[in-house]
């Protein structure tokens, strides 16, 4: 054991003799119970591994990383105490550390009309080795160094703590030690607690047992969705079935456990007041992925709750400080059909309004040669689905026959979706379909005011199957256009795009040409 280790067992021993003054409200106490609701603020899909696999969080965020959790929860808390006549002092040590002081409240449920808090505060500054020494600066302490199996006891008043203990000995002797194995103290110095605490100033007209409540907002809690899909071919290359698992994972790095919680999450986008952040020198252990076994108990049941959505889970669960929690959202949906969708946009990106038209001819004419891959389905509880569904991350797997194991073929992500919606996921870009996009013709008569183009796209399959593909149009140039002239006919999504719908036979080809006339 190296001195560091045999000081923090003596400084443990000292805390655990010391009694504090007032009632001490720990996580012991009997028939106690815990709620929680919890928030999220991320971005679907945007919450890095870091955050969350063991050892990452320090080596990438240092000792700033608790910032980085983008969410918060609703701490509540019902315990037993015993209050005296008039005023008594309520310690409640086992309190987030990420907690946000300015939201505690606390309430007696057995006397809420004489019993009230008449002062509240915040207790923080908790012990550590360097404020340990630092409060016996000038005072006397024992320090102990071995020599081989001796132990040589030094006792003197400790001047410094810079570069090693510089003591002063009764004579008046100053001596430096290094390498010391052991370090005692008389007591432990006031001020000091080894948890964050709230303590209250509580008076009360009715003496005895009380049920109480406490409530506060913690930092450093989100939990987010992961939807893992399993996509099988239907009918044709159109075509496919789902199915469709849900996991909620809940980060827990607010410096707490809550063990047994009454656990609730809110999808939905509630504001909140803007609030710096500044930063903060807290460091903790690492987390740990625990994944939560669903068993027969009940799981998560959804309801409407003001304008968002309420999902609580039928049972108590444990969440400790520092760890990932996964718990099914519902069970699998088997066999959900859906539809697999290729679109090719030839321009690449869609090209924002501009204040006036763009009458240059080379502007937007690259040509993009890739066809995405969507799968569509729609959120309805005919399917086998309807559950308003929480913004998330999609994975798709797909089984390979040949050995029978999963075989990963793409990942997106939703926002909150509510049922009766469709779903879109954007798998890739196909192998074997290919477009190409090109402009033919172009004239502009800057003194009427029009402007004519021509574009030709040509979209080419190389599978053994007919493909349906949507072909992608913005008309870019202007707002006020319309087509004179085309080879197919299209569907009109919105005031600058349009949709060609076409099928392409085996190893076939489709041309699509049309005229767009501009007038300003």
């Amino acid at each position: 054991m190296n001195s560091t280790q045999v000081f923090r067992t003596n400084l443990i021993v000292i805390l655990v003799a010391v009694t504090l003054s007032g009632v001490a409200w720990g996580a012991d106490d009997a028939k106690e119970s815990t709620a929680l609701t919890i928030y999220s603020t991320a971005t679907p899909g945007s919450i890095p591994p870091e955050m969350y696999q063991p050892g990452m969080q320090q080596a990438t965020y240092g000792v700033q990383w608790r910032q980085q959790i983008p969410g918060y929860a609703i701490v509540k808390q019902e315990r037993p105490i015993k209050l005296g006549q008039g005023r008594s002092t309520i310690r409640f040590t086992d309190v987030a550390s990420e907690i946000e002081p300015t939201t505690v409240s606390f309430a007696s449920i057995t006397d809420p009309v004489s019993t009230h808090v008449l002062e509240q505060n915040y207790e923080f500054d908790l012990v550590s080795t360097d404020k340990l020494m630092q409060r016996y600066l000038d005072r006397q302490i024992t320090v102990e160094q071995a020599h081989g199996e001796k132990v040589e006891t030094i006792m003197g008043t400790l001047l410094s703590t810079a570069g090693g203990l510089l003591l002063k000995s009764a004579d008046g002797g100053v001596q430096v030690i290094n390498g010391y194995s052991n370090v005692r103290f008389p007591e432990l110095p006031g001020g000091l607690i080894t948890k964050p605490t709230l303590v209250w100033d509580i008076f009360t007209e009715k003496p005895g047992d009380h049920r109480t409540r406490v409530t506060y907002e913690t930092k450093a809690m989100t939990w987010w969705t992961d939807y893992n899909i399993v996509f099988a071919e239907g009918k044709d290359a159109n075509s496919g079935v789902l199915d469709i698992g849900a996991w909620v994972s809940i980060i827990n790095q607010s410096g707490a456990t809550y063990p047994e919680a009454k656990l609730k999450l809110i999808a939905g986008d509630v504001h909140r007041a803007p609030q710096p952040t500044p930063p903060r020198m807290m460091n903790r252990k690492s987390a740990m992925m625990e994944p939560a076994m669903a068993g027969a108990d009940a799981g998560f049941e959804e309801k409407a709750f003001f304008e968002y959505h309420l999902y609580t889970l039928g049972r108590p669960t444990t969440l400790p400080d520092n760890s990932t929690k996964q718990i099914e959202l519902f069970p699998t949906a088997r066999k959900v059909p859906c539809e697999k969708v290729m679109l090719y946009y030839g321009l690449g990106s869609r090209y924002p309004a501009y204040g006036s038209p763009m009458t240059d001819r080379n502007f937007g004419i690259q040509s993009n040669p890739k066809v995405d891959i969507y799968l569509k389905f729609k959120n309805e509880k005919a399917i086998g689905m309807g559950m308003p569904l929480p913004s998330g991350r999609i994975r798709v797997s797909k089984l390979d026959p040949a050995d029978e194991t999963l075989e990963f073929i793409g990942e997106d992500t939703i926002d909150h979706t509510p049922k009766d919606e469709e779903v879109l996921i954007k798998m890739g870009s196909a192998f074997d379909v290919v477009g190409e996009r090109k402009q033919t013709d172009f004239a502009v008569d800057t003194a009427r005011r029009t402007m004519d183009e021509t574009i030709e796209i040509k979209v080419r399959n190389h599978k053994e199957e007919k493909v349906k593909v949507i072909v992608k149009e913005n008309l870019y140039r202007w707002t006020n256009w319309q087509i004179t002239k085309k080879t197919h006919e299209f569907e009109k999504v919105d005031s600058r795009t349009i949709h060609f719908p076409v099928e392409i036979d085996k190893d076939g080809e489709v041309t699509i040409r049309y005229t767009v006339h501009y007038t300003w």
